[in-house]
């Protein structure tokens, strides 16, 4: 394509889903297990450039079992999510951030990047498509899942030369459910999720199926979620298997894990940095160890800790648990200050208060 905001070519699914079907799934959508009627599709190849977007029924795609990106893991992915506002119309939130993330993402894969422009396009193209997929309920979104795999056919260690670009969609009610006021971690001590040097910037599938064993051991254990510590030393805390983590004290400060090649850089934490700084608190991107937050959990010192990512919004931290450690964070529920951040950041992201740092992007 020459052009990247050239309109994409539509063509409409010829069984949508039924209005009333649609609507009885919008009533409770779970997450990640309905999805709407279409998809954007667009083509990359050395040479060519990208070329064939366009909007079209969702369904399978067909692959060749030499296509590289099943063999050699050159796969990367974004989320992101379109809201219903008060006015009735759909809007996303930051989406330029997730545009220059995808971006960032490829060029550490060796992909092809993406414009910024395309790739707000074909978000843009797939919300006004499934616009009657945003679910109304509070809490609720559609979820947007922009990825891109190596499509060329061809088994050798390189770069590829061909990808393929798709946008699915996916009404999305609460991450975390069944009612608990905070959730429970586990510290993994055998598994790190990323290493210095490594891919843990980038958002790729490799970094989170290597996060999987670890969950895995952190459910066995009775806890919702793991949390990894720094590959090097095995004593600093990094981040959650898909979320980055802030801490709050007693004396207006809140800090979170820097960002140093090895913490995928959200979007939401990014957010969350600076609506505590307009709430007038204190913040700080440092290295925190496992045993500091231990100790301070247990003087009191700390008052809160909370998990943040596009999916689970803003979740308090109730309690961590892991080898030699079981600890509680506060009264083991939501703080004021998480309450308050998670408030100001939804009634931002859905059109129910000012936007001060022009976040909101209204899709016509």
């Amino acid at each position: 394509m020459t052009d990247p905001i050239e309109p994409f070519a539509v063509e409409a699914n010829p069984s949508p889903v039924d209005p009333a079907a649609r609507a009885a799934i919008l009533a409770d959508p779970g997450f990640g297990k309905s999805f709407t009627d279409h998809m954007v599709s667009i083509r990359y190849r050395a040479g060519q450039g990208w070329y064939d977007a366009r909007v079209m029924p969702r369904g399978p795609v067909l692959l060749d079992p030499a296509t590289s990106g099943l063999h050699y893991a050159q796969q990367i992915f974004e989320g992101m999510k379109a809201y219903r506002t008060p006015d009735g119309s759909a809007a996303l939130f930051r989406p330029a951030a997730n545009a220059a993330r995808f971006r960032a993402s490829a060029k550490r894969m060796a992909m092809a990047e993406l414009p910024d422009a395309l790739f707000l396009e074909s978000v843009r193209a797939l919300v006004r498509a499934d616009r009657d997929w945003i679910p109304p309920a509070a809490g609720s979104a559609l979820y947007l899942r922009p990825f891109m795999y190596a499509s060329e056919v061809f088994l050798g260690v390189k770069p590829a030369t061909e990808y393929h670009y798709l946008v699915i969609a996916s009404p999305a009610g609460p991450y975390f459910k069944g009612g608990a006021p905070a959730i429970s971690i586990w510290v993994s001590q055998d598994y790190s999720r990323a290493a210095p040097g490594g891919t843990g910037a980038a958002k790729c599938g490799g970094n989170y199926a290597a996060s999987l064993i670890a969950q895995a051991e952190s459910i066995a254990e009775g806890c919702d979620q793991v949390v990894f510590l720094d590959a090097r030393e095995c004593r600093y805390v990094e981040e959650l298997g898909g979320m980055n983590l802030f801490f709050v004290f007693d004396d207006n400060r809140i800090v979170t894990p820097p960002l140093t090649g090895t913490i995928l850089p959200g979007i939401t934490r990014d957010s969350i940095l600076t609506l505590a700084a307009d709430m007038g608190l204190q913040v700080e991107e440092r290295a925190y160890a496992i045993d500091e937050w231990q100790a301070d959990a247990a003087s009191g010192h700390l008052r809160e800790t909370l998990a943040c990512g596009t999916a689970a919004v803003v979740t308090p931290v109730g309690a961590v648990r892991g080898r030699d450690l079981d600890f509680r964070i506060g009264n083991g529920g939501p703080g004021d200050v998480t309450s308050a951040l998670r408030d100001r950041l939804v009634a931002i992201q859905r059109g129910e208060a000012p936007d001060p740092h022009g976040w909101v992007e209204r899709v016509d």
